[in-house]
């Protein structure tokens, strides 16, 4: 054992205190357990080591240790996979036709590492994708059975989308269909003529090793036609089939496929790709090649994935967050690569913020949540449009860098007006100090209230207009909140804020404000003032109303009616 912990030191792998380690693997031939030094890594790893221990990882500083990647020798399909793939050998059969049918991508990866995938895609050595769906619906009229709808998605060289994709219904499961595919690029063009294939020209043509893998349905096999797919799934690493500046340049949307697949299973991206991807060619070619559709939907998974920080964290490190989230060039005030660090910091601020505290997000919530928290650096960045507007920049990152929903650039908006507002009310709410009419944090008229009563209408407005998500909006808004204390303190001090306003919130009966209806519509406020017609005036009332409702939670249709009057004959008065 001495021998074995001398041996690992002096090779440069551990350097430190407290660590047990159990080998089990080669090079050592039997089971056997070590006591390290402290395990700081230095780089760079051996393959033995990763062999060894590829558990041990480095997070937000400290070391933390993970199983290694247990991969399944054989797949073990579900009832419904099985009635799917004997309905596929059924066509064969009754065709007599020599296809040879294999589940490409995603899927097998996920099957061998254990986990379900309901996302099936067919690769066919001998004929297209469409063809073959007519071929199955062919079989569905022989047997008896309903026909199945089959839509086409044309292939798009120009954006890198280069195979023609037929999709369809098998047992209630939609399944893709595409050959394979070997490629050969003409001199001085980048677009490939394609034309069929063998499985290990498609193989090696794949983005990742770990997606080059094949179940071959034909004779219930994996195959791992590139050599090194199983091995890198064992070990935890990203790598690209061929020299991953080429896989790149033949679709730039595989740089960002890296990064989400690094971050997900927490794998190593290799050296050699990492400087691939901060590469000026390849970073011109993400672009200028590929759709903003396909470079937001990946943004999308990572900000939607289960490691968030770590996806963005790569993609500012290598020099890629201004190339996806691309701002406009007239930017006030100007973007500076001082904001990459800002964003990222924010969002992984935010992420073991909202842990730390316990808040139950919906999907949504959080994915708009963090969305807002790495562009809060860009909060009161703005542009001017071609009509000489100004404009959020951050509205412009969402409908044109990502082509996401406008929604989304409308909710991380609100979200950043909800969370500045908030943050001027933490205080009164922290002190319990009245809030008096000179100090109304921003622009907004309150009505004639006592001054007890003003933290109420101003939170309640708020609450009422973001709804949902106002707590998404505080836990923004207490990222801003300064304070003094050190920063092991810092996270808990803003959690204890955090909790302190929402407690504060709820205690007031502000939760689900927004779904109070008034007491007072429009058409009655148009017949008890008699005014005639609505209008400006109506919509003030209606302000107004709002606020005495806010102030009042118990006042009745009544009393709402005679402040109202009253109100009114001061202001004629």
């Amino acid at each position: 054992m001495a021998k074995i912990s001398e041996k690992i030191t002096q090779l440069g792998w551990f350097y430190g205190s407290s660590l047990t380690a159990t080998f089990t693997r080669k090079p050592l031939l039997v089971p056997a357990t070590v006591k390290l030094n402290n395990p700081l890594f230095h780089f760079p790893r051996t393959q033995v080591l990763y062999r060894c221990c590829r558990a041990m990882s480095k997070t937000n500083g400290t070391l933390s240790s993970s199983r290694p990647v247990m991969v399944k020798e054989n797949i073990d399909l579900t009832d419904k996979e099985k009635q799917i793939f004997d309905r596929l050998r059924a066509v064969l059969r009754h065709f007599s036709l020599e296809t040879k049918l294999r589940v490409a991508g995603g899927w097998v990866r996920d099957k061998l590492l254990g986990k379900e995938c309901y996302d099936i895609d067919i690769a066919l050595d001998n004929m297209l994708g469409r063809e073959f769906c007519e071929k199955v619906n062919e079989y569905l009229v022989a047997s008896g059975e309903e026909t199945q709808g089959v839509g086409v998605i044309q292939s798009n060289p120009d954006q890198s989308k280069h195979l023609e994709t037929a999709r369809m219904r098998l047992f209630d499961v939609w399944i893709d269909f595409v050959n394979l595919r070997s490629e050969d690029y003409c001199e001085n063009s980048r677009i490939p003529t394609m034309q069929f294939g063998t499985a290990e020209q498609d193989a090696y043509r794949r983005d990742l090793t770990i997606n080059s893998l094949f179940y071959n349905i034909n004779t219930c096999s994996v195959e791992d036609l590139t050599g090194r797919g199983l091995e890198d799934l064992k070990s935890g690493k990203i790598v690209t089939p061929l020299p991953p500046k080429e896989t790149f340049l033949d679709d730039p949307l595989r740089v960002l496929r890296a990064i989400r697949f690094s971050a997900r299973f927490e794998f190593e991206m290799v050296e050699e790709l990492k400087v691939a991807a901060a590469d000026n060619d390849v970073k011109s070619a993400i672009s200028d090649k590929i759709s903003r559709e396909r470079i937001g939907h990946e943004i999308d998974l990572m900000v939607s994935g289960n490691q968030p920080v770590k996806a963005m964290t790569y993609v500012s490190e290598l020099g890629l967050l201004w190339v996806v989230f691309t701002p406009p060039e007239n930017c006030d005030p100007s973007i500076s690569k001082e904001h990459d660090k800002a964003c990222v910091g924010y969002m992984d601020l935010a992420w073991r913020h909202m842990h730390g505290v316990g808040c139950s997000f919906s999907d949504e919530q959080r994915r708009l949540y963090l969305y807002a928290s790495l562009l809060l650096p860009l909060r009161k960045t703005v542009y001017l449009d071609n009509k000489k507007k100004t404009v959020p920049v951050v509205n412009h990152i969402f409908r044109n860098s990502l082509k996401l929903k406008a929604s989304d650039a409308d909710d991380v908006m609100r979200l950043h007006s909800a969370a500045e507002k908030l943050l001027s009310l933490i205080p009164f709410v922290l002190s319990g100090d009245n809030m008096q009419t000179g100090e109304i944090p921003w622009e907004t008229e309150v009505i004639d209230v006592d001054v007890s009563l003003k933290l109420r209408i101003l939170l309640g407005l708020l609450v009422r207009e973001i709804k949902d998500l106002w707590r998404a909006a505080l836990m923004l808004s207490t990222l801003l909140y300064k304070n003094d204390s050190s920063v092991e303190g810092d996270l808990e001090k803003r959690g204890q804020v955090f909790t302190e306003v929402e407690r504060e919130i709820l205690k007031l009966g502000l939760d689900k404000v927004w779904e109070i209806k008034p007491l007072i519509n429009g058409k009655d406020i148009i017949r008890l003032l008699e005014l005639g017609k609505g209008g400006p005036v109506v919509s003030e009332w209606q302000r107004k109303l709002l606020q005495w409702q806010l102030a009042y939670p118990s006042g009745s249709v009544e009393e709402c009616i005679d402040w109202m009057t009253r109100q009114a004959q001061l202001k004629q008065a």
